[in-house]
Order: C-alpha cells, then sequence, then structure tokens
C-alpha cells in the first residue's frame, strides 16, 4: 500500500455533483483560538491510505480543525430533515458539521469526511455550529467502542480542540472531530424530498445512493424495493447487535439512522451497567421513546418513515412487504448473537425461553450485564458444581440455581466442553465496555489538557474481548457516582 502524505492525500467529493438543493457550500469556520490535537486514529488514517507520521504535522491539526483545506475537499453542508421524537420536523440539515469531502483509497473504498462542530450553517437554526469537548470526546470514545466490538459504525479520524468558550448548560471549551463513513445519507435525507414534494431529487438521491453504495443494484428490477429491503435487513442486524451488547443510542431520531446501517450520531447513548430493559440513557427523553427495549420497535417505525418516503418510487405494497421482512430477520440476528453469547452451538427451540429467563434474573437482581454475561463463560457443567461467583450475583439464589440446572442440561444435551465453550463466549461477551463513568473521568481529565486517559481508553477498547494486563479496574462495575450520570441530548 502506498503511503500517503498530506500533501499527496486526494480529496473528491461526489455528493458536491448533486443538485444544489441538497446541500449548502460553505467552509469550517475556524476556532479564534489555535487549535491543538487532542488525539488521532492511527488505523482510521490507514483507511485512507494517510501515514500514520502525517498525524503529528501541525498541518494535519490546521486541516482537520477547520483552518486550512485541501484540493478538491468542496465543502458542503447536507440537507436533511427527519421525525424527531415521532414528530416530523420539515428542515433539519447538517447545522454544526461540514462534509469536507471524500477520499479514494487503494482498493476503491470511498471515504466521506465529515467535520463536527465546524461552525453555523445555513442549517443551524438557533444553534452555534459548535461542538464542545465532553461530547466529541464521548463520540470519538464510542466510535472505537463500537469498531472494536464489531458493530457497524463512523469511525473518526481525530479530535482537536481549542480554547473557545462554547455556551451549553455550562461554559465549556469547543472541540472539532472527524467522522468517516462511505456515506453520510439518513433517512430524513429521503424525507425532505418526499415531504416537499419534490421527487426528482428523490430519485436522484436513489440513485445516487444506489450507484454508489449499492452497485450490484444498478440495472436490478424493482431496484427501488430491493434497495429498500437491504437498507431494512442491514438496520434489522445492526440493532440485534445494539441490544446484544447492552447498548443504547438514545436519540434514534430518523434523521439519526444511516442509510448503510451504520451507528450514526453519537449523542445520549449509554451502555448499560446494571441490567435494566427500561434502561433509558437520555435524561432529555421524559417519556421513555428511545429506552433500550423500545430499540428494536423503534428500528421498525423508522423503516416505515423510510417506505413512506420511497412511495414516489416504488409500490406500496411490495414496500410493506420488505417492512414486515424486519421483525422476523431481528429476531433471528437477535436469538442467534444471544445463543453464541451463552456459549450454546445447536439451535434449540428452548433456547428463546432460558435466555429471558436469564434477564429476567438479572433484572431482579439489578447484576451487572457485561460483568455476568463474562463471569457465565465460566460456568461449570460438572456434578455438584455450584458455580459460586456466578451465583453470588443474583439476589434469589433459588432461582437461580433453578436456572443454572436447566442451563447445564441444556449443554450436556450438546455435548458442551467447558474449556472450549469458555473460548467461545470470551470472543463475544467483551471484558471492557466504555462505561458512562469512564468516559467522564476521561472528559474531566482532558478539560485540564490531559489527554493520558483518551489515549488509554482509545487502546483499551479497540480489544475489549481479551484480558489487558494492568487494566482490571475498567471491568469493575461503576462506582456509586459513576451509576447513574446524566446524559443529555447537547451531549
Amino acid at each position: 500500500m502506498t503511503r500517503r502524505t498530506l500533501e499527496t492525500l486526494s480529496f473528491d467529493n461526489s455528493y458536491a455533483r448533486l443538485p444544489q438543493a441538497f446541500y449548502a457550500r460553505l467552509n469550517p469556520t475556524p476556532f479564534s483560538a489555535p487549535p491543538y490535537l487532542v488525539h488521532a486514529n492511527q488505523a482510521a488514517a490507514e483507511l485512507i491510505d494517510l501515514d500514520p507520521a502525517q498525524l503529528a504535522r501541525p498541518e494535519f491539526t490546521a486541516l482537520f480543525g477547520g483552518s486550512a483545506l485541501a484540493p478538491g475537499m468542496e465543502p458542503l453542508a447536507m440537507l436533511y430533515s427527519g421525525h424527531q421524537f415521532g414528530v416530523y420536523v420539515p428542515q433539519l440539515g447538517d447545522g454544526r458539521a461540514i462534509l469536507l469531502g471524500e477520499v479514494k483509497n487503494e482498493q476503491g473504498a470511498r471515504w466521506g469526511l465529515h467535520l463536527k462542530g465546524a461552525g453555523m450553517t445555513p442549517f443551524s437554526r438557533d444553534g452555534d455550529g459548535r461542538a464542545v469537548l465532553r461530547s466529541t470526546i464521548r463520540e470519538y470514545l464510542c466510535c472505537a467502542a463500537m469498531s472494536g466490538l464489531g458493530i457497524p459504525t463512523t469511525q473518526a479520524l481525530c479530535l482537536v480542540g481549542s480554547d473557545d468558550k462554547v455556551y451549553r448548560e455550562q461554559i465549556e471549551t469547543g472541540a472539532m472531530l472527524v467522522r468517516m463513513a462511505p456515506s453520510h445519507v439518513r433517512f430524513g435525507t429521503f424525507e425532505v424530498f418526499y415531504y416537499r414534494k419534490q421527487h426528482e431529487h428523490l430519485k436522484t438521491l436513489a440513485d445516487y445512493v444506489i450507484d454508489q453504495h449499492f452497485p450490484h443494484l444498478r440495472d436490478a428490477e424493482e431496484k427501488y424495493v430491493r434497495f429498500f429491503r437491504e437498507v431494512v435487513e442491514r438496520t434489522a442486524k445492526l440493532i440485534a447487535q445494539w441490544q446484544g451488547v447492552g447498548w443504547a443510542h438514545g436519540v434514534m431520531n430518523t434523521d439519526n439512522m444511516s442509510i448503510l446501517g451504520l451507528t450514526l450520531d453519537y449523542g445520549p447513548y449509554g451502555f448499560m451497567d446494571d441490567y435494566d430493559a427500561g434502561f433509558i440513557c437520555n435524561h432529555s427523553d421524559h417519556n421513555g421513546r428511545y429506552a433500550f427495549s423500545q430499540q428494536p420497535y423503534i428500528g421498525l417505525w423508522n423503516l416505515s418513515c423510510l417506505a413512506q418516503a420511497l412511495l414516489p418510487l416504488a409500490e406500496k405494497e411490495a414496500l410493506k412487504e420488505g417492512l414486515e421482512t424486519y421483525q422476523p430477520l431481528f429476531e433471528q440476528e437477535y436469538v442467534k448473537l444471544m445463543r453464541t453469547k451463552f456459549g450454546l452451538g445447536v439451535e434449540r427451540g428452548e433456547d428463546d425461553e432460558l435466555i429471558r429467563d436469564f434477564l429476567g434474573l438479572l433484572q431482579g437482581s439489578h447484576a451487572d450485564y457485561t460483568i455476568v454475561l463474562r463471569e457465565l463463560s465460566r460456568f461449570s457443567t460438572a456434578d455438584g458444581a455450584t458455580n459460586e461467583t456466578l451465583r453470588e450475583h443474583f439476589l434469589n439464589r433459588d432461582r437461580f440455581d433453578e436456572w443454572a440446572v436447566r442451563y447445564r442440561d441444556r449443554l450436556r444435551n450438546e455435548y458442551s466442553r467447558d474449556d472450549e465453550r469458555r473460548d467461545r463466549m470470551d470472543r463475544v461477551n467483551p471484558r471492557y465496555v466504555l462505561r458512562n463513568y469512564l468516559a467522564q473521568t476521561a472528559i474531566e481529565k482532558a478539560c485540564n489538557k490531559d489527554f493520558s486517559e483518551i489515549d488509554r481508553l482509545f487502546t483499551l477498547l479497540q480489544d475489549p474481548f481479551d484480558d489487558q494486563p494492568g487494566m482490571e479496574a475498567y471491568a469493575l462495575p461503576p462506582p456509586n457516582w459513576g451509576k447513574h450520570l446524566a446524559v443529555s441530548c447537547s451531549s
């Protein structure tokens, strides 16, 4: 692979070839105070063939901190609308982010570079167009966490800070984050042209997305229906992975749903500590619309909004049939994933009930989801084994004992070997997740220009399944102060 320098990094912007109605052209607004590099992601740099040595150059910070442009970038703010908390908002768009351009790597993959916190755009409404250090750290780290877990996500190239003051609930310092994805098109990008009755733009958008990201459908019959079915499948599988790892998005508005089935727009997200199906990670979500247990349904609801937006391009019944594949796809993927997390190698009819009963025990005991599932891999099927370490996590020990007998018999029936099963389970049940208190600790240090904890967490989260020497404290339950941290949409 040819390593590129900043001078040889070649940009294009295929989105800028679309009609003017799709975006507003403008440059990022630089910070008034000098920007500084908080952290850079070598793995993300390699996706665009950028030599990691370039990350330390001041020109890198200038380029991806909004102070400079490279040839071919053609920066723009993307237009979209969306349903926010179930209510349609006619115009949203990139209110604090700018699509700088795209880089095509040697393998032919295109990566769009989106600069978040880049200043006001025509879509900022009453916002200031800025992001704060706190929120960009959370997004930067969670991109790394999700990538390490194997969950489809946008990537984060770098995080650039500034001493510029930004006003939220309190005065904070500003920052910019470069997020990368093959596409930043959302469900809401389709919705805006549907509700404006600009059906020619809707067709242009669909053809563009298919040409760029679903090329096998370019000449297919009923290509818009088949495109929708693939989006349904990707979304169902994505949300099944969220549920499996105990992660809540917090703001599943249609403008935060990627057309490629990526985790997009990290705000008030949260990995569960104590298992709670009703877990609400966004303190602004007063009615629990986006609670953890609601995410599969919301995925379906959002897809129904996308189906409606595609009505001018496809038959209603065909889109409806595509939508009806979502629930069985989700359930199949989720049960398959959970069966793997429970070490079950053979599919049995009683598996779903066995898993649900265990989750019910977790809920009733306020037991830690990540820790207990990791401990479950140490379950012994030997005669007389009490599995005491696992048992101690549960308040109702008798009910756990009853469940343990069922689980032991289920494992024995497929001749499961404890050591081999443990290895398999440890590859899917993480030892480490990005708990909110860990992110908060990194944020507090970073506010004092100490970025060591960001680097430590970033490294840890890239390999969340293996025990890492000296990092045992990061696998413990949160301290009392870290159990119920309030995270809002401004986060």
